[in-house]
């Protein structure tokens, strides 16, 4: 088990149920100023979670497809609202079966790229005690969003890891599909790029997606596994390493900053979405 998880003292934000309603550009608003405050030490380390419904993150580069308009337009033909991120990654599927975990440290904690992305590996693996030891992180060709840490079980993808840095902060964020069929998840962003890329070339190589390498967890163990399952694993863990739980949303003070981060990041939005 990582140190850092064991003797760290976790603030914990559950968003599982508060932001289902919301846009998940206010998310990473919320990671970015839990970035701002962790790093100049105005908050202890957190794990927040986080649940929205029925939205596609695209990437800088997704939104760079010759027919994206076309793209999102089968997104939100098949009942998914298109956003875009100002940062890396590609298109990652939200909805209700989706559980986001973000782990935000301190750079006073001095940790590497791959480390920071192991931190979340075991963290993924202390939930899932029964499995852990089947869960491996390597690149899973043919799923969407691919990257060196994602996480599988026999050959299967069912979560995705990324990272930012900013303020001295570090958050690590991963999407776990819990509930539901992967594949169908993958079958969406398939049909996706096919109506942004129709046919032409490109500089940037996008993923051709092979839906059947992706799964939910559910899927994987043969158990009924849910959302708030395991989100409630997290409050038990939690409560375990720190003694005790330390659960406290944004406080009043905090909420200023976090307007600053989400005017930011709504602009930054809306100025991709209108070039």
């Amino acid at each position: 088990m990582n140190e850092i998880l064991q003797k760290t003292t976790w603030r914990f934000v559950d968003q599982s149920i508060s932001a289902n309603k919301r846009s998940p550009l206010e998310s990473f608003a919320m990671d970015d100023t839990l970035c701002h405050l962790v790093g100049q030490e105005m908050s202890d380390a957190t794990i927040r979670t986080w649940v929205h419904h029925d939205a596609v993150v695209l990437g800088i580069q997704d939104h760079r497809l010759p027919y994206i308009e076309e793209g999102m337009a089968t997104l939100r033909a098949n009942g998914y609202e298109p956003i875009v991120r100002n940062s890396g990654g590609l298109a990652v599927v939200l909805d209700h079966g989706v559980l986001n975990i973000s782990i935000v440290v301190g750079e006073q904690i001095p940790l590497s790229i791959n480390a920071a992305f192991d931190v979340m590996v075991d963290f993924i693996r202390a939930l899932f005690p029964k499995v852990a030891h089947k869960i491996e992180a390597y690149e899973v060709v043919g799923s969407y969003c691919p990257g060196s840490y994602d996480l599988s079980i026999d050959g299967k993808k069912f979560a995705g890891i990324s990272q930012r840095r900013m303020k001295n902060g570090i958050a690590v964020q991963i999407y776990v599909c819990v509930e539901g069929s992967g594949s169908e998840r993958a079958e969406l962003i398939r049909d996706f790029y096919a109506a942004g890329l129709q046919g032409e070339e490109t500089k940037f190589q996008y993923p051709v997606i092979t839906p059947h390498v992706m799964a939910s967890l559910q899927e994987l163990t043969g158990e009924i596994v849910s959302v708030q399952e395991v989100n409630e694993r997290i409050r038990q863990q939690l409560a375990e390493w720190n003694g005790m739980l330390r659960e406290n949303p944004l406080q009043q003070h905090e909420t200023d900053l976090y307007t600053f981060y989400l005017e930011r990041v709504l602009k930054r939005n809306e100025s991709m979405l209108t070039k």
